[in-house]
């Protein structure tokens, strides 16, 4: 039997990782993984589509439980007692109700990444998967435009800041990344995009046409 993909989108915020989900990979090709957060829910975001909202409680007791797969807390180095924590982590749960479905989760930082790889390793999942991971990066040099208009809590831009998202950081974390793409720069990696269509295939309905290059570019801005 034929491994399922696990597809990691790897980048910092505003490269265009969630515009590639929700726009070039073929809709049903792949279950997007959830993640629980503790941040606060933006204006266009649904609660158990966008993100599992819960507090600091649910994520205690869920971490102790050995009910979280990743345990992210990204804004450890500015958070002082009194603050809230800016807390992520897939549920353990939210995998084992898509086992057998192939599989997309983005995050910034690869020890993320490193993180739910070991997960799957740990617990023998990975004979039923395939790990390909994708770096959406830039040759811009600021990527938080975007982040800056969603920006929701404190320290919410220096926190995005802090997690980068480079070669040294997946040097560290052991992993090379399978493709690279440059969407800031509306230059798609082919060889992903043919992957994510492979994907879809199998499931014995006609693929749909993907328009890479829409008026706006990944970003929303005009060509």
């Amino acid at each position: 039997m034929a491994k399922k993909i696990l597809l990691f989108l790897n980048g910092e915020s505003g490269t265009g990782k969630s515009f590639f989900k929700e726009n070039i990979v073929p809709q049903g090709a792949f279950h997007n993984l959830i993640s629980a957060t503790t941040r606060g829910i933006r204006k266009d975001e649904v609660d158990g589509v966008s993100y599992y909202f819960r507090d600091q409680d649910w994520f205690d007791s869920a971490k102790e439980n050995g009910k979280l797969a990743t345990y992210l807390f990204v804004n450890e180095s500015f958070w002082k007692p009194g603050d809230k924590k800016w807390l992520y982590g897939i549920p353990t749960d939210e995998i084992y109700a898509h086992l057998g479905e192939n599989l997309i989760y983005d995050v910034i930082q690869p020890r993320y990444t490193r993180e739910l790889i070991d997960w799957f390793k740990k617990h023998h999942l990975d004979e039923m998967y395939e790990f390909h991971v994708a770096w959406f990066t830039t040759q811009e040099q600021d990527n938080f435009a975007i982040a800056r208009e969603r920006a929701v809590m404190k320290n919410d831009i220096a926190v995005r800041q802090q997690n980068t998202c480079n070669l040294d950081d997946f040097a560290d974390s052991g992993i090379t990344p399978n493709y690279i793409t440059y969407p800031r720069d509306n230059k798609p990696n082919m060889d992903l995009i043919k992957m994510a269509r492979q994907v879809y295939a199998p499931i014995g309905a006609s693929v749909p046409r993907v328009k890479l290059f829409p008026r706006t570019n990944w970003l929303g801005k005009q060509r």
